[in-house]
């Protein structure tokens, strides 16, 4: 699995392109049987609490796309606090078990695990 990072509308989703997925094989924020997934902060902001049940299943596709959250102002409200939480913690967990993970900055790919 490749685990792609980066800031909002830093190109991640042109990056997925670029690996030759289709928009019909990239889900926005949802599991389902697509191979890529893309808004990984959105799907743990809708059930932080089911982090740890959604492993397995992120694990088995081909890519994963997070927003990085954990920078800027820090939220106020405390729901907002813990996603943010628990997308730090599962991308953590998505990081070791990756073969590469991959961080977007402006566009420009930054290899910082695999080849």
């Amino acid at each position: 699995m490749i685990l792609i990072l980066g800031g909002a509308a830093s190109g991640k989703r042109t990056y997925l392109e670029s690996l030759g997925y289709a928009s019909e094989d990239i889900a926005d924020g949802v599991l389902d049987d697509r191979k890529v997934l893309y808004g990984l902060e959105k799907l743990v902001a809708a059930d932080p609490e089911r982090v740890q049940s959604m492993l397995p299943e992120l694990l088995q596709k081909e890519a994963v796309a997070c927003c990085e959250v954990g920078s800027g102002v820090i939220p106020i409200r405390y729901e907002q606090r813990q996603a943010r939480e628990a997308t730090g913690r599962l991308c953590v967990q998505l990081a070791a078990r990756s073969e590469k993970v991959i961080r977007l900055v402006a566009g420009i790919p930054i290899v910082i695990k695999g080849e």
